[in-house]
């Protein structure tokens, strides 16, 4: 069965087609993060259009690239929720009118499932039970998976979302967008030893998440001080270190409650080195193991939606002719 993956959650156009039998034949991918970067964040209407004027020539491009023909694709999966309405809805659209048109099922798919998935497309793969930690812009989230479909929430950000937080911290330095790679790499220069920023809520029982008060008191710090290129860059280091360290202890938590080795990682804060080098001493300190997508897929990608597609579909599951959304959707809800 080979089917396409479509994800227009929010501001990348990505399209995929896996195959059964071969795995991922090929993903395509159009970022805006050069547009929405002269605004400091996403504006959903730029980028509900820019993904009507992108999917369809990515989806030709992509099967006329890997020698495709519509007669070869078997299926439609597309991100249903949650993400921006707008953008959502130009996938769904597209998605299930191409199923019509070719008379094949559909498939709506959660985004986050898609990321908690997304290492099940590299050749070193975890097996159930494991805990995930999805960590992104908009989620931070710690999951119990004990198969597709079967997730418990263990905990999550109380408001805003690892990624987010670094977004909103890297403008207070002046530092543009996305916030996450450029805090990072300014990190590098910082000096560990100046600043120290608080753990929030790693003081506490529980394995829930909040990153608003860092946030705020990364505000403090910088308004108490002058702002000279060192300054920022020691700035950018204890805030890198404080989130990384919180994710760490929440996630060692995580796997002591619920007995695992196994530790999968996924969304676009995942790619942060700083906090990849943590969690390998994390994995290392319990004889566990801990799984990746590659960098691509870290981010927004047509490829883990074609992958939790297809994994829905050997569920049964279908779309009817209604086009859908939901612009919030916990990932242990059914989709009403």
């Amino acid at each position: 069965m080979k089917v396409l993956g479509i994800e227009t959650s929010c501001d990348e156009t990505g399209v995929a087609v896996y195959d059964s039998e071969k795995g991922l034949i090929a993903h395509k991918l159009h970022s805006q993060i050069d547009m929405h970067a002269e605004y400091g964040g996403v504006v959903p209407e730029l980028a509900s259009r820019d993904h009507v004027r992108k999917i369809i020539p990515l989806i030709h491009a992509l099967l006329e690239e890997n020698n495709l023909k519509q007669s070869d694709i078997d299926a439609v999966a597309y991100t249903k929720g949650p993400g921006l309405v707008g953008a959502l809805l130009v996938g769904a659209t597209v998605g299930r009118s191409l199923a019509y048109a070719w008379q094949i099922p559909a498939v709506g798919v959660h985004h986050m499932e898609g990321h908690l998935l997304a290492p099940m497309l590299e050749a070193k793969k975890p097996s159930f039970p494991f805990v995930a930690l999805l960590v992104s812009g908009g989620h931070t989230q710690l999951i119990h998976v004990q198969a597709i479909g079967d997730y418990q929430l263990l905990g999550e950000s109380l408001d805003d979302a690892a990624g987010e937080a670094f977004d909103k911290t890297a403008r207070l330095l002046g530092l543009g967008y996305p916030g996450g790679p450029k805090i990072a790499h300014l990190a590098m220069q910082g000096n560990p030893s100046r600043f120290r920023f608080p753990r929030p809520m790693t003081d506490r029982p529980g394995l829930d998440f909040s990153f608003s008060g860092l946030k705020t008191f990364a505000l403090n710090t910088i308004q108490s001080h002058d702002l000279d290129e060192q300054t920022k860059a020691d700035i950018a280091w204890a805030f890198q270190d404080a989130v990384v360290d919180t994710l760490y202890i929440k996630c060692k938590r995580a796997l002591q409650k619920t007995r695992c080795q196994q530790l999968v990682i996924a969304g676009g804060v995942s790619a942060n080195t700083a906090l990849r080098e943590k969690l390998a001493q994390l994995a290392t300190s319990i004889n566990g193991h801990i799984f990746y997508p590659r960098l691509a897929f870290c981010t927004d990608n047509g490829a883990m939606i074609a992958y939790a597609g297809y994994q829905r579909l050997l569920k049964g599951e279908q779309e009817s002719l209604a086009i859908k959304v939901k612009a919030r959707w916990p990932l242990i809800e059914t989709f009403d």
